[in-house]
């Protein structure tokens, strides 16, 4: 009579070396507690559990079912700040990317005023490009709370005219005020949802006045020597976020929508010819 606990069928079959006596429900072959995998009955080995998917799916595509990326875009379709998602998402993209590729992203998509002209992507492309960690956490923090709010406020198509015109208030400020300087982040933009939400807040009757200060004291941080931190962009987007959280607020009415986009194109046409006027004029002064 042999052994059963020297019995070759009371050894894993994929792991020879250990002993057991459960065996997979599907197949039947003894199976150690490293393979096992809950069933509605008993355990199944990991061969029988990858068909089982495998058939699943195939049904599933037979069927007519939906897709993983169906569902994906469906659960897409169900968020309530998609915009806010979407930047965040493209940030943290091109941060990874331009940490993999040695800063080759951030030398092509950061705003740099001489380059304008020729290059005018870094218009937009300067707010979704961060230098370290540090800097896209925080960013990208203050954009996760501030952007879902304002966006479940404005709609989203509102927020993103917000968030760009913001964003291009900084490239205005940073063009005339450090036409030498290049710049990367999203700050810019995250202060004119700061400045926006203030105004909205106060033209819905409620007391803002502690945004002002935190808003206040983070703009304090960027003149402090040392901090490398473009103060000028943090200026330019609180105007221009105080200027269209002006605009929402006052163009509240269904029938004033028209109007509402009126001004917000000319922001933008006219902050985009004073960027290029300065453009302009530092290509007189360096003589080209």
């Amino acid at each position: 009579m042999s052994n059963p606990a020297y019995d070759s069928s009371n050894t894993c079959y994929r792991h020879p070396d250990r002993q057991s006596f459960v065996l997979c429900q599907r197949c039947g072959r003894t199976i150690c507690p490293e393979c096992q995998t809950p069933a509605a009955v008993g355990v199944h080995c990991p061969e029988c559990v990858r068909e089982q998917r495998a058939q699943y799916s195939a049904n599933r595509r037979a069927a007519g079912g939906p897709s993983g990326l169906t569902v994906a875009r469906r659960r897409f379709a169900m968020l309530d700040q998609k915009a806010t998602v979407v930047i965040i998402v493209v940030s943290v993209v091109l941060w990874l990317l331009n940490t993999l590729s040695g800063g080759y992203v951030n030398a092509w998509l950061s705003y740099y005023t001489p380059l304008v002209g020729t290059q005018p992507w870094r218009l937009v492309t300067g707010l979704f490009v961060h230098s370290s960690f540090l800097h896209i956490l925080f960013n990208m923090w203050a954009v996760w709370i501030f952007g879902r709010i304002l966006e479940n406020i404005l709609g989203t198509w509102r927020f993103l005219a917000l968030y760009f015109l913001a964003g291009l208030g900084g490239d205005l400020a940073v063009s005339w005020l450090s036409p030498g300087t290049q710049v990367v982040g999203a700050s810019g933009a995250i202060f004119g949802l700061f400045a926006a939400f203030f105004v909205i807040q106060r033209s819905l009757g409620y007391n803002a006045v502690q945004l002002l200060v935190v808003m206040g004291l983070n703009l304090l941080v960027g003149f402090l020597p040392g901090t490398a931190i473009s103060w000028q962009a943090h200026v330019g987007g609180i105007v221009l976020g105080f200027i269209t959280g002006f605009v929402y607020s006052k163009t509240r009415n269904v029938r004033q929508r028209g109007l509402q986009a009126g001004l917000l194109i000319a922001e933008a046409v006219v902050v985009i010819a004073a960027i290029y006027a300065a453009y302009a004029g530092l290509q007189v002064g360096i003589g080209i």
